[in-house]
């Protein structure tokens, strides 16, 4: 699910390599377990979603490896930045995951991070990892595509 313009969100970070370095199959939305101090820190915009993951272990959904910055102005009992954060997702996901995260090649991927209504969202996307020719060959396409909208540009300006 594509974050959409009607909703009332609020961007916070998005995991902008994750389209390059995998094939995105399935996209899913879920909630996220916080501390006071991270939503502080996730309304200042303080996150990043690079090297991070979903993993399911134990009935439950995790999410490691991002990281929310401490909140500055927290004298004491601050957040560890990159705990695991348990992700809240409805039973009948939790089992399909289940049964596709084990193929082979398959992850689970954070592709965003938003507040929906005032609470903390996380776009997940079921992923295979693409091979170095295949990365290779998505950058050729994306030169080329931006060639050609340069030429374009070009030729409408003089017209």
């Amino acid at each position: 699910m594509a974050l959409k313009e009607k909703e009332n969100f609020k961007a916070i970070c998005r995991n902008k390599k994750a389209a390059f370095e995998y094939e995105l199959e399935d996209r899913l939305e879920a909630g996220l377990v916080l501390v006071g101090t991270e939503v502080k820190s996730l309304r200042m915009g303080k996150a990043n979603l690079l090297d991070s993951y979903a993993k399911i272990s134990g009935g439950e959904a995790w999410l490691i490896g991002a990281h929310i910055s401490p909140y500055a102005s927290t004298f004491y009992g601050n957040h560890d930045p990159l705990r695991k954060r348990k992700l809240l997702l409805h039973s009948k996901e939790l089992k399909r995951l289940v049964g596709k995260t084990q193929e082979k090649g398959r992850s689970l991927i954070p592709l965003s991070m938003y507040f929906k209504n005032g609470k903390v969202k996380v776009e997940l996307a079921l992923a295979k990892g693409k091979k170095t020719h295949d990365k290779r060959q998505a950058m050729k396409e994306a030169d080329s595509k931006r060639e050609i909208s340069r030429i374009v540009k070009e030729y409408n300006r003089r017209f």
